[in-house]
């Protein structure tokens, strides 16, 4: 494992999916994967439309139909004990007009298997890349150690780096991200679904609590906002207190107090909002979080990142194969995706100042009248309206074309 034309790192949806299309463009390309498979709890697990409509468009959308999954269509807020609706996924256009609840490593073994029907496809399981090769200021490929301790090298003529928020390739490349603080971290953990509870995406927003319960089916996966570097602290109470808060705001989830065992069944989120001001330097590529770090605030990262790595391989796969690319080319794709993430990641900052800071710092006594805040009565009386949050979460802000060359 010496050499390839394209070196991709990291094997989320950014790298999968980019590393699925290229091959099918007939481009040598290689996935390094540090981990041996693709199984990471609380990872994000939504698959937005445009990722559904990719599916279909790479042949795949029936096997993935195939897959067990939950499908979103409506988004909710806990107000004096009901729900309400505060946003309508059927109302989208498309094929799908919902959010497909699937485990992340579910999505990423189909597109595996759908890539290494390539012959210009190769993944490597359990390697680390350790470091940029570079050659007269050049990045002409990277350096790895497999889990078995080898080390070696392989060379490309572009390396693409979506090995995540904490980036080594992007560190290594002398690439220093802006960073926005952000006013929260956020713990994950599961509880017990029942038949008799509301389905879809609920938010609870509470005087003790702010988080958000995404109904799988069996469980609810939860993720509960707390305060910027509190959780070592906040783990000095029972786990049990974390589900007594919730039912402040969802009182049908107090019968599951004891259903977290201890405080090992709640993860934590680190979390961080950047963006690079230059996206590449010469050989050299990032995107997906690597690029911009989203915050977990309405779970639309997964979806910007397929849309950078579908934008990508349509930009550069003919400059590829004809050897032609060059660092204007690169620059191509933070000009192509810039403006939905600035438009995105200036929601999140919005939300962050007015919303999610407040209550994580305890600021904010939520209103409880009998009367609904007026956003909510608009949206109760002009059900059309909620087609409006449910574009902004589903479809994000632009939506790229799947490449002809990657349609079966």
């Amino acid at each position: 494992m010496d050499r390839t034309t394209v070196c991709v790192v990291g094997g989320g949806p950014a790298g999968m999916v980019l590393g699925l299309l290229l091959a099918r463009a007939g481009i040598e390309v290689t996935v390094l994967e540090k981990h041996a498979d693709f199984l990471r709890d609380f990872r994000g697990d939504t698959v937005h439309p445009p990722t559904l409509d990719l599916l279909d468009d790479l042949g795949l959308g029936e096997e993935f139909a195939k897959i067990p999954q939950r499908h979103i269509d409506t988004v909710g807020l806990p107000y004096q004990g009901q729900i309400v609706q505060i946003g309508d996924l059927s109302q989208l256009k498309g094929r799908h007009p919902y959010i497909a609840m699937v485990p992340q490593w579910d999505f990423l073994d189909l597109l595996k298997r759908a890539a290494e029907d390539e012959p210009a496809f190769r993944l490597c399981m359990e390697t680390e890349a350790t470091g940029l090769l570079r050659e007269g200021g050049r990045v002409v490929g990277v350096t790895y150690r497999t889990a078995a301790g080898d080390a070696g090298e392989i060379r490309a003529d572009l390396t693409v780096a979506c090995d995540g928020r904490s980036s080594l390739l992007r560190a290594s490349a002398g690439l220093t991200p802006k960073e926005w603080a952000t006013p929260m971290d956020v713990w994950w953990f599961r509880l017990p679904r029942h038949e008799t509870d509301p389905s879809g995406i609920v938010g609870n927003i509470t005087a003790a609590r702010a988080a958000v319960m995404i109904d799988r089916g069996e469980y609810w996966q939860c993720a509960v906002l707390i305060g910027k570097g509190t959780d070592r602290a906040a783990r000095r109470g029972e786990v049990a207190d974390i589900v007594r808060q919730l039912g402040v705001g969802t009182p049908w989830v107090l019968d599951r107090v004891d259903a977290l065992d201890s405080w090992d069944d709640v993860k934590v989120l680190d979390v961080k909002l950047n963006r690079l001001h230059r996206w590449h330097v010469d050989g050299l590529l990032c995107i997906g979080d690597a690029a911009h770090a989203m915050s977990p605030v309405g779970g639309i990262g997964i979806n910007l990142a397929v849309q950078d790595a579908i934008a990508t391989a349509g930009l550069l796969a003919d400059k590829i194969k004809r050897g032609s690319l060059t660092g204007d080319d690169l620059a191509l794709v933070r000009r192509r995706r810039l403006l939905p993430t600035v438009v995105l990641q200036g929601m999140q900052r919005f939300l962050h100042r007015v919303a999610i800071g407040p209550v994580v710092r305890g600021e904010v006594e939520v209103a409880m009248s009998d009367r609904l805040p007026l956003p909510m009565r608009v949206l109760r009386r002009f059900p059309r309206l909620r087609g409006l949050p449910a574009t902004v979460l589903g479809r994000g802000v632009r939506t790229e074309p799947t490449p002809r060359f990657a349609r079966r």
